[in-house]
């Protein structure tokens, strides 16, 4: 793999976040580290410590004592980066981190850009790009789901998958090949049966990982829930039991949320983005009410979920118009039965019996509302997380698996039309890029630019 500009400088820069704290890591990467740490850590020469190694003392600009310092080193090719490193483990004063890092540049260091510790592990074959990129989701995860997915793919489970793939293709465009050589002696070494197998099992692996996009988005991202209903239906009293706070104004007058209020909750490792939206009625004069009402309409079809609420005094014939009016919008949604402590459970479930997947609740006595939960998740995710199997959360791995389901569909199509061995050759080889291009196999310094300038600097 081509080296990129700059590879060749030792970097330096922060690696724990800026500000006060307790202790703050400085990381240097590269041949020259060595060289650089010497004359600010007289009191040891570090190149001829061993590796993983700690080393307590004072790190010196001159004749200055900066600070007392633990650093610890890690000696090529056994560390993170693949290169020689230093990591400074000092006191977290914003202060004596900038004095330490300006006497690192002074000595021939140069800032490190943003993720290109990770870039040059990545470079020096210590993990692959969706390895690296993992790295990123794993900093940024929030929940017990994406930290998990993030943690499979960054040990490699994906990149193995992907891996068989490939080598499997591989082996086929090797006896395609070499039947090129031999054109004009008419011979098959490659099995075209065979061909067909393997295009189907990769067919199938394939849009496994595709379809495990829209599961992967909902881990990483989270999901939008739009909780909507007439006014006074108890949409802010719903809200207000699902967060355990008094997060919204809650009255007995119709209309009083005007505008859309957002608030985040954790449910079972996925983000629920709740959205108390204006109450939705067909008539208002009043023209704040009506803003509101069209922003509810609004979130509504942007929502990844609608929980539409609605009083359990409505009449079943209303509701039942209102679920084949959001099956007709083709709306992923859930219809909600509040106020059953003024109706009471057993005779609002008899009441609404002729339709179906219906959910019972009392927002203000906070009855059922676990049950409520437990549909939502169900609801975005059809089932359990299994982190244990590969999960696509990244939008470039996305597009580059609906490219190679593209190729392989060309190439059965080829197969079918018994097509001459170079044109088939084509169609693998697009495959094989696309599935390279997912591993860093194959690369370019533009998609890594674009790949590594969205980390932290000092990863």
């Amino acid at each position: 793999m081509n080296k990129l500009s700059g590879w060749e400088d030792t970097i330096v820069a922060l690696a724990t976040p800026p500000g006060v704290g307790a202790i703050g890591v400085i990381r240097l990467s590269g041949s020259r580290v060595f060289d650089i740490m010497n004359p600010l850590f007289p009191s040891k020469d570090l190149a001829n410590q061993p590796s993983h190694t700690l080393h307590v003392g004072f790190i010196k600009n001159g004749d200055e004592v900066m600070d007392e310092v633990v650093i610890g080193v890690f000696k090529r090719p056994h560390s993170y980066t693949g290169e020689d490193v230093v990591e400074i483990s000092t006191h977290g004063s914003p202060f004596i981190q900038q004095q330490i890092i300006q006497a690192c540049l002074k000595q021939g260091a140069r800032p490190a850009r943003p993720g290109e510790f990770t870039q040059r592990a990545f470079l020096n074959g210590k993990m692959d790009l969706a390895q690296a990129e993992a790295v990123a989701d794993l900093i940024a995860s929030n929940t017990r789901a994406s930290h998990e997915t993030a943690l499979h793919t960054m040990r490699g489970g994906f990149s193995r998958e992907l891996k068989i793939l490939r080598e499997q293709l591989i082996q086929f465009s090797a006896l395609i090949e070499l039947e090129l050589d031999f054109s004009q002696e008419d011979v098959e070494f490659a099995d075209r049966k065979d061909l067909y197998e393997l295009i189907s099992q990769l067919s199938r692996s394939t849009n496994q990982l595709i379809d495990s996009f829209q599961l992967g988005n909902v881990i990483k991202n989270g999901v939008s829930v739009a909780i909507v209903g007439k006014p006074n239906a108890g949409k802010s009293t719903l809200l207000n039991a699902l967060l355990n706070e008094n997060r919204a104004i809650v009255s007995e007058i119709a209309g009083t949320t005007r505008d859309t209020i957002e608030e985040v909750i954790n449910i079972d490792g996925i983000l629920f983005r709740l959205i108390d939206t204006a109450g939705i009625r067909q008539h208002t004069s009043d023209v704040i009410e009506s803003i509101g009402m069209e922003r509810s309409l609004e979130k509504m079809k942007q929502a990844g979920l609608v929980v539409y609420l609605f009083d359990a005094r409505e009449e079943p014939a209303e509701i039942s118009r209102l679920k084949t009016e959001l099956s007709h919008q083709q709306l992923n949604y859930l219809l909600v039965a509040n106020k059953i402590d003024a109706t009471g459970a057993a005779a609002a479930k008899e009441k609404f019996s002729d339709t179906e997947g219906i959910i019972f609740i009392s927002a203000k006595q906070n009855l059922h509302t676990e049950v409520l939960k437990e549909r939502m998740v169900d609801a975005v995710l059809g089932g359990q997380v299994n982190t244990e199997h590969s999960v696509v959360t990244n939008a470039r791995h996305y597009h580059a698996l609906k490219e190679v389901q593209k190729s392989l569909n060309d190439i059965r199509s080829g197969l079918d039309q018994k097509l001459s061995g170079d044109l088939l050759a084509l169609d693998i080889h697009r495959c094989l890029h696309y599935l390279g291009e997912i591993t860093g196999d194959i690369t370019n310094e533009d998609l890594l630019d674009y790949v590594f300038s969205k980390f932290c600097i000092g990863k």
